[in-house]
């Protein structure tokens, strides 16, 4: 199911994301649409990795070489 939402830009982005638009022959709501998704998918990495880093370090795991000590 599809919803439509309404925001409000900047000229000057606005300007950019048309400019996107025409160059890459496709919708503004496609480049929203997947920006978002990039967000989100950046939004929970984080705070998967804020998760995970709180138990390494509970297990002493603090840099690159630590966690390459345990898995090689």
């Amino acid at each position: 199911m599809r919803e439509t939402i309404t925001i409000s830009l900047p000229e000057d982005i606005k300007k950019e994301l048309d400019a996107a638009s025409r160059s890459e022959a496709v919708t503004r709501s496609d480049i929203v649409r997947e920006s978002l998704r990039n967000y989100l998918f950046v939004r929970r990495f984080r705070a998967l990795r804020a998760r995970m880093m709180a138990r390494a370090q509970g297990q002493g795991i603090r840099t690159d070489d630590d966690v390459f000590d345990r898995v090689s």
